[in-house]
């Protein structure tokens, strides 16, 4: 067992844990003297206390990362993929630790964390085709004696800030294909709970990466605004709520760096009259109260059409009361608490709020949270919302579902439209010529077609349109290696010496 997680498994029994930076190689405690509380959200126990970093600790690390990145950028493309492989089998057998770290921190049951740490582990399985990614393009001559080709080489030192809802997905997006195409990086991991990303991090170490090419700094906005404005940083990717999203991109890409920043979502789930229900009513539980909804890619909005209605609220009223609420460590449970009691209240604020604005309250979450400390709300689902009303406006972020009925399917496409975000949308229909219809129709980075949460595989990219994503390329997949590269031509001529001369000429292509 790591130091990291021997550490985390004596906190169990009531000590706080220190949770330090990682820093060229090994744990780096904080000299800012901030730092930050971490909760069992199932106990609403302090378990933690992240040391938050300041501006000059967050520049340690990328002087640090620099000075790996001299070398690491000259390591070949086999040995890196021999590395990769080491860490694809480091992170497989430890899959189960780390998916205890985001049980006990996040609050996400353990067979959601698993499947986290599982989808984090197919983009590091697609980098261990790194050679073949990077992969240029060669004309033999594309003029007479003369060929053109182009390489892809890396940015140097690029850094990742990511959300507490996925902690060890999330990270493993960024840094696997970024540390594939030779970079080094600098990650700011949500404070809420860093733990899984420093035992990642000794993991890349026993997996033999080299020392500063991956580093950890924890912290709020200190060290978020340093990792934005460090000149030694080329690029950075983010993860999380659209207003920081603009933010993180605006004072980025005014600092000189690469920018992709993933903001927030509104999904809408379209059922069609023709569908399923049962089948659709199974999906809408489990994408929009799936780790309490706590997830960009969550369906917080179902939009039935016609007289698919009454039949898709009444299959969804049955089905709640057999959603299992409770401690995310408790096998039974399928929905874990929120991340923090401040955003579960926040979150059940929502539900007065919705029937305030006219629409009707069909389950309040309130009513049937586990009676405990923990940071618990049921499953609630509000009917009859409309677009006005903050409850469809807003990012809520938690197990609230939201029905709004339309008469066609015209209007249905319509609000998903019009709406300022466009991460994912799904349709259910037995139409082929409809679904396909839909997925011209409409405005969203990620379709589904009878699939209420479309998280592309690994060998396609994750990303949103509108107000879901600040920046050009999406994540992972082939745009991912794009952003962690830039290109190069090089043309390139060998003549015979014999024949050589000075030509003051523009050069000529025939």
């Amino acid at each position: 067992m790591t130091e990291v997680a021997e550490q985390f498994t004596e906190s169990r029994a009531g000590e706080v844990t220190r949770i330090a930076h990682w820093i060229d190689g090994q744990r780096v405690e904080g000299k800012s003297g901030r730092s930050g509380p971490v909760y069992n959200p199932a106990v609403g126990i302090q378990t933690g206390e992240v040391d938050f970093a300041s501006t000059q600790e967050v520049d340690r690390a990328v002087q640090t990362a620099q000075r790996a990145f001299e070398s690491w950028r000259s390591v070949s493309l086999s040995r890196r993929t021999e590395l990769f492989f080491r860490i694809r089998e480091l992170v497989h057998d430890h899959s189960e630790e780390i998916a205890r770290f985001l049980t006990l921190e996040h609050g996400k049951v353990l067979s959601d964390a698993k499947g986290e740490v599982a989808r984090g582990l197919e983009v590091i399985e697609y980098c261990c085709g790194i050679p073949e990614l990077l992969k240029g393009g060669f004309s033999e001559q594309a003029s007479t004696g003369i060929d053109v080709y182009s390489i892809r080489q890396p940015l140097g030192v690029v850094a990742g800030i990511t959300p507490f809802n996925f902690p060890a997905m999330v990270p493993m997006w960024m840094w696997a294909p970024a540390i594939a195409c030779g970079n080094a990086f600098v990650l700011k991991p949500s404070e809420k709970d860093p733990s899984a990303s420093v035992f990642t991090a000794e993991l890349l170490k026993e997996a033999g990466l080299p020392d500063g090419v991956f580093n950890v700094v924890h912290g709020d906005k200190v060290a978020v605004d340093a990792i934005l404005e460090h000149r030694g940083i080329a690029a950075v990717s983010f993860v999380g709520s659209t207003p920081i999203a603009r933010y993180v991109y605006e004072t980025g890409t005014a600092n000189g760096k690469r920018v992709q920043a993933l903001g927030g979502a509104k999904n809408h789930m379209i059922v069609l009259p023709d569908a399923d229900i049962d089948m659709a009513a199974d999906a809408a539980v489990s994408a929009g109260y799936g780790s309490a909804g706590e997830r960009c890619m969550a369906v917080s909005l179902l939009v039935a059409v016609g007289h698919a209605a009454d039949d898709l609220v009444g299959a969804i009223k049955e089905r709640l009361p057999k959603v299992r609420v409770g401690d995310g460590m408790d096998p039974e449970s399928e929905m874990g608490p929120l991340v923090t009691r401040e955003h579960r209240d926040k979150v059940a604020s929502y539900i007065d709020r919705g029937r305030e604005e006219g629409a009707t309250v069909v389950a309040d979450g309130r009513e049937t949270a586990p009676e405990s400390d923990g940071f618990y709300l049921g499953v609630s689902l509000l009917d009859d919302v409309k677009p006005e009303m903050d409850v469809y406006k807003d990012e809520i972020f938690g197990p609230v579902l939201g029905i709004t009925r339309v008469d066609t399917y015209d209007e249905a496409v319509r609000l998903v439209n019009e709406n300022p975000y466009g991460n994912g949308v799904a349709i259910f229909t037995r139409d082929g010529g409809v679904a396909r219809q839909f997925q011209f129709d409409v405005k969203a980075g990620m379709v589904g077609v009878n699939v209420p949460i479309p998280v592309p595989v690994a060998y396609y990219s994750f990303g949103g349109w509108k107000s879901s994503l600040f920046g050009d390329l999406h994540i992972y997949g082939p745009e991912g290696i794009q952003f962690y590269t830039r290109g190069k031509v090089v043309t390139s001529r060998w003549p015979d010496p014999a024949t050589s001369k000075v030509d003051l000429g523009f050069p000529q292509t025939r």
